[in-house]
């Protein structure tokens, strides 16, 4: 397969700026995610259903757990993006100093207000909280300490198998490659029967970081036959294990699958209109804030927002929708303070950081520069007289 040349002058005519609908989505997916959990996920009072307290809102919001797949599918695309033209160690410095500033501050103050309000949970041990901020806790066998943690964990593997990919480098042909061996490898490693494989090529969600992966490569080199039908191939395995995901749920009513089959196509046209080109107008600041927003909103809003949420209905008489509108606004709030004056600091100094600890591995195996040192001539030793010649 030939590398094309002329689509890259698509890219770099733009400078690859900022996609600002990419962060309105990171947002609509973060409220999706906050709304499934607030209104279907628990029970509010501890006994009652939730359809109970929200008998029409809960038929429309038990469909925001598809939100995690929309994350999914926005990370392979913007994972591609970032890392293009990177070596491995940049893109190592760019993820851990992206990743777990938020999230050290998320598990101490998530694990905080679980010691002072146990509401909902025990209290997590010193063990389990310092073990969390590894982000290891569940190959560890820790409790999470709060329960949207499992899919940075799925989001690490991902990176793990793109940093092999680094390894050699991120081209249009082994990037091409790479989708088709990997989406070769999630359809069939349920039918093996082996944990491990299963494990290794995450089945369940592939799909959706090989979606985005291709939708970035129609961004970044044009559409053509080739990208569209690794798009089309990815959408359907999708839709296929997202009728799986909906048949485990089970909030106490019937839920049917044919609105998640919409959602999640619409999620795969919203994208491409991205990676055509035809949201390159938006530009809107407060969507680049909103999407800054969204990490730290994630890692905080469960089992903050649900203590918050249980609270309030046990000491005042407000209805349940205005307390699941008020807390997502509030924790909107916090997860503000949270990026600026933790995550951002945080951040910039890890990432320096790193560099410069990289920087000094690299410094360290560059062979030293030639000195002029000084070069002592051997002479001969004197033969002993009476010894033959």
């Amino acid at each position: 397969m030939r590398e094309p040349t002329m689509p890259l002058t698509r890219t770099s005519a733009r400078g690859n700026p900022r996609l600002a609908a990419i962060d309105g989505l990171r947002l609509i997916a973060a409220l999706a995610v906050a709304a499934y959990h607030y209104t279907v996920a628990w029970r509010i009072d501890g006994s009652r259903v939730p359809e109970y307290f929200l008998p029409d809102t809960v038929h429309a919001t038990i469909y925001g757990f598809l939100g995690v797949e929309l994350f999914f599918l926005i990370s392979g695309f913007v994972i591609c993006m970032s890392t293009w033209g990177r070596g491995l160690g940049a893109f190592f410095v760019s993820r851990v100093s992206r990743l777990y500033p938020a999230y050290w501050a998320a598990v101490l103050i998530t694990a905080s207000i679980g010691v002072m309000f146990p509401l909902l949970h025990e209290p997590p041990s010193l063990g389990d909280v310092l073990a969390n901020l590894t982000m290891l806790q569940q190959p560890l066998g820790v409790p999470l300490v709060d329960g949207v943690y499992w899919t940075l964990f799925v989001e690490l593997r991902f990176y793990l198998i793109i940093g092999v990919v680094l390894i050699w480098g991120l081209t249009y042909r082994r990037a091409v490659l790479f989708c088709a061996v990997w989406m070769t490898a999630a359809v069939i490693a349920p039918q093996l029967g082996s944990p491990a494989v299963d494990f290794l090529v995450m089945s369940d969600f592939a799909p959706y970081f090989i979606g985005g992966i291709a939708l970035y490569l129609i961004h970044r080199f044009g559409p053509s036959p080739l990208l569209f039908g690794i798009t089309g191939m990815a959408w359907l395995v999708c839709v296929a294990r997202v009728q799986e995901r909906v048949a485990t749920l089970n909030p106490g009513f019937d839920v049917p699958d044919w609105p998640a089959i919409l959602i999640i196509t619409g999620s795969y046209a919203i994208l491409l209109a991205v990676a055509l080109g035809w949201t390159d107008r938006i530009t809107w600041r407060w969507l680049t804030v909103a999407g800054a927003l969204t990490y730290p909103f994630y890692l905080l809003h469960l089992n903050i927002g649900q203590t918050i949420i249980r609270f309030a209905y046990e000491h005042t008489t407000l209805p349940v929708r205005v307390l699941v509108l008020a807390t997502i606004v509030l924790m909107l709030g916090v997860s503000w303070l949270v990026h600026r004056f933790l995550e951002r600091p945080l951040a910039g100094a890890l990432k320096t950081s790193l560099r410069q600890s990289l920087d000094a591995i690299s410094a360290s195996e560059r062979p030293l520069p030639h000195q002029n040192l000084p070069v002592y001539e051997s002479k001969p030793r004197p033969v002993p007289s009476g010894r033959a010649q």
